[in-house]
């Protein structure tokens, strides 16, 4: 029996519970429970002092107890703490949110629609295009081709065009309509004496073949993240980007650019589709929107995905979805607010600045016998670890990375291990001598790991 009954982690274990969490081993072992939060770091309720070294979940852009969000959310439920958008309604915070997001899209946008998370945002856009589909009278153009690895949500269709078996297996998914091609992550998947360049030009060769054997009539979208966050912080190899968007420009296929992660500042730029030369026709924006100080979520489309389903609306009389929080008057000028900090603060070119003093100092752990490649872009990184040499049967896949997340945990910093690969999206507030000071309980929480082991 558990000796403190009344204490918040058996509760927790008793009443509660947890999204991607061994829910039997949670009732033995109790979560860390997160007390407070002061700019990069947070506090457990032991009163540990700890790096957050993934923002939240790869979210809280401009660090924890920011009170200028805080005013912004007290202010506007003082004034309106609730009103939707259904049925010709609106109000001034998502107006202006909708035109400030028309104004920074990185390719002409037209529309905005607010949901409430990523996941609720890529379902209705698979939604959407079923209906575009069916107002174009191209009834089987209905198919969306996603990636191995890829992260999209975990809604029923947000979990299918997620290319992960964790978010498949025992679900039932993916569902029909959804596919999969070929993970762009050149350390794992290229081949021996392939370079770069050949292995960008085979993933869109692979994605050419799936195209063509499926029929280009059939599909309506190609889904992916600019950098992919979940499946391991995977950055696309040189010319990839470019090559997949000639390949979907031929057959007419529209290109959605899930930006969840990596937009408002995350790879150094305003959006990651203007890091990589991405011109998509839908944006989904989630996560950093809000910092996630409050539960938001929108995607911006342009004429081309958003006209045919104007026309259908007009023509049954009403488009027949929506959410009763999308675009919430709190969530929206905590929003306004939240990207005001971030260009006033300059902290889209601190990611930049900071990421590569983070990915200089990942690069230099390299040689060590447990990594095998560090890999990274703006503030957002990952370390792979690696069996130690003769010892890879040792090892279950994801038994080295979650090993190594405890180690750092236990010295102070907060990671998330994806199998293996463990990763970095610190607020992007961190200062300099912050990532130096993360660097350093990460260089000691390997050494530490390799005494462990040997």
């Amino acid at each position: 029996m558990d000796p403190r009954p009344n204490s918040d982690e058996a509760r927790d274990a008793a009443y509660h519970f947890h999204s991607y969490t061994n829910a039997r081993l949670n009732e033995q072992q109790g979560p860390l429970i997160i007390d407070r939060g002061e700019g990069i770091y947070v506090f457990d309720n032991q009163g540990n002092k700890l790096i957050e070294g993934m923002a939240g979940l790869w979210s809280v852009a401009v660090g924890f107890n920011e009170k200028r969000l805080i005013d912004a959310a007290t202010k506007q439920m003082e004034k309106l703490p609730f009103y939707h958008n259904f049925s010709h309604r609106s109000h001034g915070p998502a107006i202006d949110l909708a035109e400030k997001l028309i104004n920074l899209a990185p390719a002409p946008m037209s529309k905005v629609f607010f949901t409430n998370s990523g996941s609720e945002a890529n379902d209705t856009i698979l939604k959407l295009l079923w209906y575009r589909a069916n107002a174009m009278g191209q009834p089987q153009k209905k198919k969306v081709i996603s990636r191995l690895r890829g992260y999209h949500g975990v809604t029923i269709a947000a979990a299918s065009m997620t290319g992960l078996p964790a978010n498949h297996t025992s679900f039932d998914l993916p569902i029909d309509g959804v596919l999969h091609t070929t993970c762009p992550h050149y350390w794992r998947e290229g081949r021996d004496g392939e370079s770069e360049e050949a292995f960008a030009t085979r993933c869109a060769e692979d994605l050419e073949a799936m195209i063509q054997t499926e029929g280009a009539e059939t599909i309506a979208a190609f889904i992916a993240e600019p950098v992919m966050g979940a499946g391991g912080v995977v950055v696309p190899p040189k010319t990839y980007w470019e090559k997949i968007q000639k390949v979907l420009k031929k057959h007419d296929i529209l290109l959605i650019a899930d930006e969840v992660i990596c937009g408002f500042g995350r790879t150094g730029n305003m959006f990651g589709c203007e890091t990589f030369g991405i011109v998509p026709d839908v944006i989904t924006m989630s996560k950093q929107l809000t910092s996630s100080y409050f539960p938001f979520s929108a995607f911006m489309m342009n004429d081309k995905m958003y006209d045919p389903i104007a026309d259908e609306s007009n023509r049954i009389g009403i488009l027949g979805h929506g959410y009763t929080g999308g675009g919430h008057p709190v969530g929206a000028a905590v929003a306004l607010e939240n990207i005001r900090i971030i260009e006033e603060e300059n902290l889209v070119a601190n990611a930049a600045e900071r990421g590569a003093e983070l990915r200089a100092g990942l690069d230099a752990l390299v040689g060590h016998p447990l990594v095998g490649e560090a890999r990274g872009v703006g503030l957002i990184a990952a370390l792979e670890m690696v069996a130690p040499e003769g010892k890879a049967d040792q090892f279950t896949s994801g038994q080295l990375g979650a090993a190594m997340n405890k180690q750092c945990l236990q010295n102070g910093l907060i990671t998330r291990n994806m199998l293996d690969a463990l990763g970095f999206c610190p607020p992007m507030t961190i200062t300099s001598s912050q990532v130096q000071d993360l660097l350093g309980i990460l260089e000691r929480s390997l050494t530490s790991f390799a005494a462990d082991l040997s």
